[in-house]
């Protein structure tokens, strides 16, 4: 399909949705505080319509309630896929914290995002997709770990860190926030004197001495439970602070909300509570997993982590149906990057491998045609231009991020044949079906934090339909499939 065509199928998808959406009706119900105050942004005609993305930390794109013989629960998200579309190939564009972030925020490949590394700031004068919402009309709030400065450890007690006198949030184009560090970067810039406002939660419930001491003495992956209550759980004060940033936001504005869990990413950390459902679960061990680890207890604890954050999903979707507004409201779950979970004897990210690169996709919402599954390629990259798209608006050539919206309204192929991930010296290329592997070698044994060349090192071809633990390379079987995807690293 041409170019062209797609651009002409998308406009007007654009344009039924936006009639549809002006006629929508408002549900009775509408009776919470918050449901009132969105109820009465609902009455504008031909609303455009609001965003809420859900993006945990660390959730590998297997680790759902659909995926067969493993016990994990997520029956919010599964519900969400039932009335939208599941991505079941989906990257990340980079496994690694801030570099995804990064590439999300601009819309832009790992390459050309600007942030090549945990190690470095995103670009201040780099635009964002969240500032172009803005520009145009919608209220854009966020809360949780954005890392968008992650070496810094500057996130301010309020979570609205201010540099040279400008506000960090304005900059990339939040109309209003709470930023926050990450698990590891919240207890370490709390030991320094930078103190997030997490860290100041906890202090002010009596609390922060403990925590630091649980992440003091636990390992990083272990099935042990925190002392913190399920009241001061950091996701929970997270979901919490989006609720109420939700509640604050204006009426007669469509909204934009991401939501950045901490979870479910390493250290373990759970509550009694959350590990009591787990109690005696068992699951299947991991692929090449190291001995001598209790890997029941570290899946316990991952997939509570997990149920957690579904648990908020949840709670959020019934808000919105409260409110009379889901129908209006376009609802994305996905995540940054996975982790290794012991599978091949790796923790963790940074690799190419599928529990690393790959992430749940999972979106519904007005124009997304229902219960469908999608086993094209797919890249949370184009979360960016769909974004956008959704809105009304013309996606900047400087992208490199493109519009799903006619592919999940059901009217055009997918916008990528390849997507591609990297980190460091390795580059991917993944159909859906292959992927070509180059630089693994040189990547090896390099710092997280430092950037490094890209050698013609030795390729790894897997066929992931044959083989989805990659465990076979096929490079010199299938020299044509290597040709074929090669030009795209």
């Amino acid at each position: 399909m041409s170019q062209s065509r797609n651009t002409d199928e998308g406009r007007r998808t654009r344009r039924e949705f936006l009639q549809a959406a002006g006629s929508l009706a408002l549900s009775a119900g509408a009776v919470s505080a918050l449901g009132r105050r969105l109820a009465a942004a609902e009455s504008q005609p031909a609303r455009r319509p609001n965003i809420l993305l859900f993006f945990p930390d660390q959730h590998r794109h297997d680790w759902v309630g659909s995926t067969a013989g493993l016990p994990a629960r997520t029956p919010n998200l599964d519900a969400l896929a039932g009335r939208g579309a599941r991505f079941v190939n989906a990257l990340c564009p980079s496994p690694v914290c801030a570099p995804s972030r990064a590439a999300l925020a601009c819309g832009k490949e790992y390459d050309r995002c600007g942030v090549p590394s945990n190690g470095q700031n995103y670009p201040l004068q780099q635009t964002t997709f969240y500032r172009l919402l803005r520009e145009s009309g919608y209220h854009v709030i966020g809360c949780g770990k954005f890392d968008l400065r992650k070496p810094a450890r500057s996130w301010g007690r309020d979570g609205k860190q201010v540099v040279d006198g400008v506000s960090c949030l304005d900059l990339w184009g939040f109309s209003d926030g709470i930023d926050n560090g990450g698990k590891h970067d919240g207890v370490g810039g709390y030991k320094q004197g930078k103190v997030c406002p997490y860290m100041a939660f906890l202090e002010s419930k009596g609390l922060a001495d403990a925590h630091v001491a649980d992440f003091a003495r636990r390992k990083q992956y272990d099935g042990t439970v925190t002392p913190l209550p399920d009241e001061a759980y950091a996701d929970n004060w997270i979901a919490r602070n989006g609720l109420e940033l939700l509640r604050q936001a204006p009426p007669g504005k469509p909204w934009f909300l991401q939501v950045n869990f901490n979870g479910p990413h390493e250290p373990m950390d759970v509550t009694a509570g959350m590990k009591e459902r787990w109690k005696g679960v068992t699951f299947p061990p991991p692929h090449g997993g190291p001995p001598g680890v209790d890997h029941d207890g570290i899946r316990q604890n991952y997939s509570a982590m997990v149920e957690n954050i579904d648990r908020w999903l949840g709670l959020y979707v019934e808000e919105l149906r409260k409110a009379g507004q889901l129908d209006s409201t376009l609802i994305v779950y996905s995540s940054d990057h996975g982790e290794m979970l012991g599978d091949r004897g790796l923790w963790g990210k940074q690799q190419p491998y599928q529990p690393s690169a790959g992430v749940p996709l999972v979106a519904a919402g007005p124009s997304v045609r229902q219960g469908w599954t999608c086993q094209a390629p797919a890249t949370t990259l184009d979360l960016a231009a769909t974004f956008l798209d959704f809105a009304g608006l013309e996606v900047p050539r400087d992208m490199d991020s493109r519009s799903m919206l006619p592919l999940l309204a059901g009217g055009a192929q997918p916008p990528r044949k390849v997507v591609r991930s990297g980190l460091g010296a390795w580059r991917l290329a993944f159909d859906g079906r292959y992927k070509l592997i180059r630089g693994l070698d040189s990547a090896q044994g390099k710092s997280k934090t430092q950037p490094v060349s890209r050698p013609a090192d030795k390729l790894l071809l897997f066929d992931l339909q044959e083989d989805p633990v990659e465990n076979r390379n096929i490079a010199e079987e299938a020299p044509q499939i290597v040709q074929r995807l090669l030009p795209e690293l």
